[in-house]
């Protein structure tokens, strides 16, 4: 088997990767792990948390032992499905802040600032505001990804965005626009009441115009005379190689992107010889950069029934299936996240630092309901943590999994951080918007005010909010840390590329599933040899972001 391209990965890069390059006339196989992307789980978005924890879609990862969380494992799921983790994802759409991409090209990451990254959020987007407001013009027509807003008919959704305003922050009708700091509605990659992964946005598509997939696991890179020729993989219990006559393009995670070069030859060269792998491009970066944002869900109960746990029982979850199933419509034909926040955690912080998901309903992620019932919450995390984790690896194995350390929580900043994104969240529901609903506080709960009360409660409920990121960094080809140049290409490996969130220098704000797809674009047409030209169009910063937090 041989193709132009071999694409390792049907993930969110991976599925936009394959469609511009079959559109452009080659011919590309996409070597994925994971089934089909069929099934009620999956694409209905009321279901999210089915998926990521289902062992047929999810690789199972945990981090090791994280030593400041009292050797807490915290689960990292990813996407082992057609469509990668954008098809167990929460569909949220962030593009991620201006600035964030201003500071990648200040890390060397030259060509990927702003401007030249807006031209490609633009092209992958069809956007959808719903009457929900927003500028068009900051936004993309006619691309291959659907991004809608939900209804937000849910009384407490708007009241949230309300709340945000009386306690003296900004609103914002379009985060994704001209200004993402402020409270307003969130965007999801669903259509028409289903999930719209990059699957069926960019991948289907390309196997019209002959791209294949080929299912099996990616064991290795092979590569000749400092050349990438092609893929070793096992397949139907059998090891083969598929070939590359121009480039093999890794497209596998930030935790299997990095493996996958490891067990190539890529990486730290004293890790490898350990593992006994011979040497092929010592490259220390491999790995490490690892980066994450980590969050805690603050609940409040409700004192009216207006919120979701109508729904959480038997009959409940029966209606909302049948009208799902039937129409695409009702509460299954949204993920409920329709309110976000982006605020600054101090003045002197000049872009958003914190985030916010509101659900109306107290709900973990694994789907267990607060005790109380009718409740509501929302998710706070610091988006630009300093600790910094690595993936290593276990064994000379290409089919074990690797040793993911985050090293979450191991400044004294995120616990700052996070005790102040609890204390401006309860600041945010005790204003008058949330009045007519607001019963008292079920976690953290009233009695824990101090310092010492705060962080005790972080270490044990800080959740991963399932955003890994930065373990193949991209930056300058004399960068000693860099694993990418600014192209996608691996220093050191000729016709070898990364093209997913491990490339990223750093972290951006918000979700990752849009700038993971953006890179895949981008990259694409690196590949392919042209650009987008550059869009200057320029962001809101806070004018008195210096002296005011708000």
């Amino acid at each position: 088997m041989k193709a132009d391209y071999v694409v390792v990965g049907a993930g969110s890069a991976g599925c936009a990767m394959a469609f511009r390059l079959a559109e452009a006339g080659k011919s590309v196989i996409v070597i994925e792990h994971g089934g089909s992307d069929w099934g009620p789980f999956i694409n209905m978005p009321g279901a999210l948390s089915y998926p990521m924890s289902m062992k047929t879609y999810d690789w199972g990862f945990e981090s090791a032992p994280e030593p400041h969380l009292d050797g807490r494992r915290l689960a990292c799921p990813r996407g082992k499905v057609i469509g990668g983790s954008s098809s167990i994802n929460g569909m949220i759409y962030v593009r991620g802040h201006a600035l964030d991409f201003d500071t990648w090209r200040e890390m060397g990451a030259s060509g990927w600032g702003y401007a030249d990254v807006l031209p490609y959020y633009k092209r992958q987007e069809d956007w959808h505001s719903g009457g929900h407001g927003g500028d068009a013009s900051w936004r993309g027509q006619g691309g291959p990804l659907h991004v809608t807003r939900g209804k937000r008919d849910n009384p407490l959704v708007p009241a949230f965005v309300e709340a945000g305003r009386q306690a003296g922050y900004p609103v914002t009708d379009d985060y994704n626009g001209h200004q993402q700091e402020g409270f307003g509605p969130f965007d999801m990659t669903v259509w028409k009441g289903a999930r719209w992964s990059a699957a069926k946005a960019y991948l289907r598509p390309a196997e019209k115009l002959g791209a294949q997939v080929v299912r099996g696991l990616a064991r290795k890179v092979v590569i000749r005379d400092g050349r990438a020729v092609g893929v070793e993989v096992r397949r139907q219990g059998q090891i083969e190689e598929i070939e590359a006559n121009c480039e093999v393009i890794i497209a596998s995670s930030a935790i299997n992107s990095p493996k996958l070069l490891m067990h190539s030859g890529i990486g730290p060269a004293a890790q490898l010889t350990e593992h006994g792998i011979q040497v092929v491009a010592d490259r220390p970066g491999v790995g490490q950069n690892l980066q994450d944002h980590l969050e805690l869900y603050i609940q409040q109960a409700a004192t009216q029934p207006v919120t979701l746990a109508k729904y959480w029982n038997l009959l409940g979850k029966g209606y909302v299936g049948a009208r799902w199933l039937f129409g695409r419509s009702g509460p299954g034909a949204s993920n409920q996240f329709e309110s976000a926040g982006f605020i600054r955690s101090k003045a002197g912080v000049q872009y958003p630092d914190i985030q916010y998901h509101f659900l109306p309903i107290a709900v973990r992620y694994d789907g267990k309901v607060a005790s109380e019932g009718h409740g509501f919450q929302a998710h706070v995390g610091p988006m630009r943590s300093p600790s910094r984790g690595e993936i290593t690896l276990k064994s000379s194995d290409p089919e074990a999994a690797p040793n993911i350390l985050f090293n979450y929580m191991s400044h004294e900043k995120d616990w700052e951080d996070f005790r102040t994104g609890i204390r401006l969240t309860r600041e945010i529901f005790g204003q008058e918007a949330f009045a007519p609903y607001r019963g008292h506080e079920i976690q953290p709960g009233d009695a824990l005010q101090s310092d010492e009360d705060l962080n005790g409660f972080i270490k044990e409920h800080v959740e991963s909010a399932y955003h890994p990121c930065g373990t193949c960094k991209m930056g300058a080809v004399d960068d000693p840390m860099a694993v990418v140049d600014p192209h996608g290409r691996v220093i050191g490996v000729d016709g070898l590329r990364v093209a997913d969130s491990s490339i990223f220098p750093q972290i951006t704000n918000g979700n990752l599933n849009a700038p993971s797809i953006m890179v895949g674009e981008k990259i694409s047409d690196h590949v392919l040899g042209r650009s987008l030209p550059a869009d200057n169009a320029e962001p809101w910063i806070h004018p008195e972001w210096q002296t005011a937090q708000r």
